[in-house]
C-alpha cells in the first residue's frame, strides 16, 4: 500500500514538475528540483521486484539494484543543488554544486565498483537480508548511506534555516520537508551503524530493520508533499477565491439588472475575447466579477438623486437592506417614468470599510434584499 502510495505521489509530483519547468526552462533551482524528482521518480519502478527481476535480466545480476541507487544519489544531490542554486550569489551557488558532484561520482564509482566485486549469486541482495559479512557489499551500503546521510544532513540544515525566513504555506512546506529529512538523515544514519554490527556477524532484531525501512517509506512520500504543498495551497486558495468571486457575480444579479435596465449605458466595454472560452480561465472570472461590480456602485450613483426620500426614513447606513431595496425600486420607477431628479442625492450601501471587499458585501445584501422584494 504504501509502495502505491509513493508511486502516486511521485508521479503528481513529476507532472507538477515538469509542467512549471516548460513555463521557466531557464530557472536553476526549478530544474534542480524537477531533476531530484526524475531521480526519485526512476527509481521507484526499479525498486519494484518485476521490474528489477527485468532489469537484472537483460544488463545482468545486481543491475537493478546499482541503478536504483545511483539514482537515489541522484536525488539527494540535485536537491543540494536546489538549495545551492537558490542561494544569494547565483555563481557561488553553480561553483559549489560543480564541487559537490565529485562525492557524487566518487560514491557512484565506489557502489559500482562494489557491485561488479560482489559475487554473482550474493547481487540479488536487499538491506533486510544482505550478507553484510562479504565486504563488497557491506562497502556498498557504508558508501552509498554515507553519502545520503551527508546530503540529506546538508539540505537539513538549510530547510531550518530557510524556514526561519518563510511565511505561510511555504513555512509549512519547509517544516513537512524538515521533519522528513530529519527521519531519513536519522534512518540513514541508523542503517550505517546496522551495517557494521551486522559484518562483524552480529545480530540485529528483524524488528528493528523493519522499523527502519518504515521510516524511510513514510519520510519519502512526506518530503514530496513538503515540496508541493506550497504550489497545491496558491493553487486551492485562487480556487476558492474564483468560486467566491463565481458566486458574487450571480448574486448581484438582480441588482445588476435593474441598474442595468435603467443605465444601459453604463455598461463597461466587452472586450473581444469575453465569449465561452473566457468563462473557463480564472482570469475571465474575476474580469467579470470586477466589471459587475463596477458597474452596479456607478449605477447606485447614477440613482441616488432618487433615493432622497430615504433622509425621511432616518439615517441611511442604519437602515436594513430590505428598506433599502424598496426604495430603490421606486427610485427606479421614477426614473423611469421621466420624474425630474431631486436636487439633494443619498449614498446606499456603502462600505463599513476602506476595502473592496466591504463594498462588494454591501452590495451583495441590496441584491439579495432587491431579490426578495420582487416576484419570482
Amino acid at each position: 500500500m504504501l509502495s502505491f502510495l509513493l508511486g502516486a505521489v511521485l508521479l503528481l509530483a513529476l507532472v507538477r514538475m515538469i509542467h512549471q519547468i516548460a513555463k521557466a526552462p531557464h530557472d536553476r533551482p526549478l530544474r534542480a528540483v524537477t531533476y531530484c524528482i526524475v531521480c526519485a521518480s526512476l527509481s521507484f519502478p526499479i525498486g519494484l521486484r518485476s521490474v528489477a527481476d527485468d532489469v537484472d535480466g537483460m544488463v545482468g545480476a545486481g543491475a537493478s539494484k546499482l541503478i536504483q541507487n545511483i539514482l537515489l544519489l541522484g536525488t539527494v544531490y540535485w536537491l543540494m543543488c536546489f538549495y545551492l542554486q537558490s542561494a544569494s550569489d547565483p555563481r557561488a551557488g553553480l561553483r559549489r554544486a560543480r564541487i559537490e558532484l565529485i562525492p557524487f561520482a566518487i560514491t557512484a564509482v565506489v557502489i559500482t565498483a562494489a557491485t561488479l566485486a560482489t559475487p554473482r549469486s550474493e547481487r540479488g541482495h536487499v538491506y533486510a537480508t544482505a550478507n553484510m559479512q562479504v565486504a563488497s557489499i557491506a562497502v556498498f551500503y557504508l558508501a552509498a548511506g554515507i553519502y545520503l546521510a551527508y546530503a540529506l544532513a546538508m539540505a537539513l540544515r538549510w530547510t531550518l534555516r530557510y524556514i526561519r525566513v518563510s511565511r505561510g504555506s511555504l513555512t509549512v512546506g519547509l517544516r513537512l520537508v524538515a521533519v522528513s529529512l530529519t527521519c531519513m538523515v536519522g534512518a540513514d544514519a541508523l542503517r550505517g551503524a546496522l551495517v557494521v554490527v551486522r559484518a562483524f556477524d552480529g545480530t540485529v532484531p528483524t524488528a528493528v530493520i523493519t522499523g527502519v525501512k518504515l521510516l524511510l517509506d513514510l519520510a519519502i512520500p512526506l518530503f514530496v508533499v513538503g515540496i508541493l504543498y506550497p504550489g497545491a495551497a496558491s493553487r486551492l486558495a485562487s480556487l476558492r477565491l474564483r468560486w467566491q468571486h463565481r458566486r458574487t457575480h450571480h448574486r448581484l444579479t438582480p441588482l445588476w439588472v435593474a441598474l442595468h435596465e435603467a443605465f444601459p449605458e453604463n455598461a463597461l466595454h466587452r472586450a473581444a475575447s469575453d465569449g465561452w472560452r473566457s468563462r473557463l480561465t480564472p482570469q475571465g472570472v474575476h474580469h467579470r466579477y470586477y466589471r459587475r461590480v463596477i458597474e452596479c456602485r456607478d449605477g447606485i450613483v447614477r440613482l441616488s438623486p432618487y433615493l432622497a426620500q430615504l433622509k425621511e426614513a432616518g439615517p441611511v447606513e442604519h437602515l436594513p437592506p430590505r428598506v433599502v431595496a424598496d426604495h430603490l425600486n421606486r427610485a427606479l420607477e421614477a426614473y423611469a417614468a421621466g420624474t425630474p431628479a431631486p436636487s439633494g442625492a443619498v449614498a446606499i450601501a456603502l462600505p463599513q470599510g476602506d476595502d473592496l471587499d466591504d463594498d462588494v458585501r454591501q452590495l451583495v445584501l441590496l441584491s439579495d434584499a432587491l431579490r426578495a422584494s420582487r416576484p419570482a
